[in-house]
């Protein structure tokens, strides 16, 4: 009998007042990672009390850590290795599996240096959080490609040559996505055979960029395969925005701020996942390998939590297979 899917969400909570996700103060305050390690502990504890067992900690836990005028801030996972610890004993305890996913602006093929040198800085640093913090290799640094610059070959040949000059902790945390604009699955799957890194299918992202018109339930297998047989595999799954953009700009005429309905954009993530979609979507899942779900939509873990219970009413025998 295969573990049940795990269903995870991303960073901020809503179900519960109060609980912040990291230390935001700005620098003249001296903000410090021992801060967010206390705000990630009352997080874990409310996972706890909601079985959530999957993750997606703040790409900002550990505050100005890689900002290169100040040093002050550098040391700042050495100075809580013990915290760390023993906040990886506690998501061990609760059965969590963590994740980081950087900002836009790590881009590991920049064919700006300096931005590429800032990026390998940030993902180390996110990578070496959850090696402080004692995490088996289920624990992953998400990215995308990045942009295409010069070409698309080109930046895909760049990724490759950046990547193998990563650090070896980054190596080994470090995950690939395909992204919904520049770089589908076939991209990554490119990316996979010459560096090994292992792919994290993104569905709505597929539907909305594969230019090689690869069927979704081919693209998941290739992604799936990609990860080593005893690492459970990770997706991330969303549904689009469908509702009406009401739009800010200025008139021309008379110069006044005016509001205007704008079409949905597809690429945008709802608040709330679309239950027959995902029904659907793990159905069509049968026989494949088993993976755990990384939801992202508005909503958070209040879109988690409707979702088990849309399960429970629409599909029942799934319902038995999610926690």
């Amino acid at each position: 009998m295969n573990p049940p899917i795990r269903l995870g969400f991303a960073v901020k909570v809503l179900g519960r007042a109060g609980l912040k996700e990291h230390d935001s103060r700005r620098w003249q305050n001296n903000p410090h990672l021992s801060v967010s390690l206390a705000y990630l502990r009352d997080i874990f504890e409310y996972l706890r009390s909601q079985q959530i067992t999957m993750y997606r900690i703040s790409s900002d836990l550990a505050p100005y850590a890689s900002h290169p005028d100040m040093p002050q801030f550098h040391n700042q996972l050495d100075e809580c290795a013990a915290e760390l610890a023993l906040m990886g004993e506690l998501a061990r305890e609760i059965g969590l599996r963590l994740s980081f996913h950087p900002s836009q602006y790590v881009i590991l093929n920049s064919a700006d240096e300096a931005l590429t040198a800032k990026s390998v800085w940030d993902l180390r640093i996110q990578a070496e959080l959850l090696e402080h913090m004692g995490l088996g290799p289920e624990a992953v640094v998400v990215l995308h490609v990045g942009g295409v610059y010069e070409g698309h070959e080109p930046a895909r040949e760049r990724f490759v040559r950046r990547f193998e000059q990563l650090p070896e902790t980054v190596q080994r945390r470090l995950v690939l996505e395909n992204d919904d604009v520049r770089f589908g699955v076939q991209d990554t799957a490119w990316i996979h055979a010459r560096t090994g890194v292992r792919l994290v299918f993104d569905n709505l992202h597929h539907h909305n960029h594969n230019p090689d018109q690869m069927p979704l339930s081919d693209a998941l297998a290739l992604c799936l395969a990609t990860w080593p047989v005893d690492v459970r595999p990770k997706i991330h799954f969303s549904s689009p925005r469908t509702e009406m953009r009401i739009i800010e700009r200025q008139d021309k005429a008379t110069g006044k701020r005016v509001e205007e309905l704008q079409q949905p954009v597809w690429t945008r993530h709802s608040d709330f996942i679309h239950p027959f979609e995902f029904i659907d979507f793990l159905r069509a899942a049968d026989g494949l390998r088993p993976f755990d779900v990384m939801l992202e939509c508005k909503a958070k873990d209040l879109a988690l939590l409707r979702l088990r219970d849309d399960l429970a009413r629409y599909a029942p025998d799934l319902r038995e297979r999610v926690t």
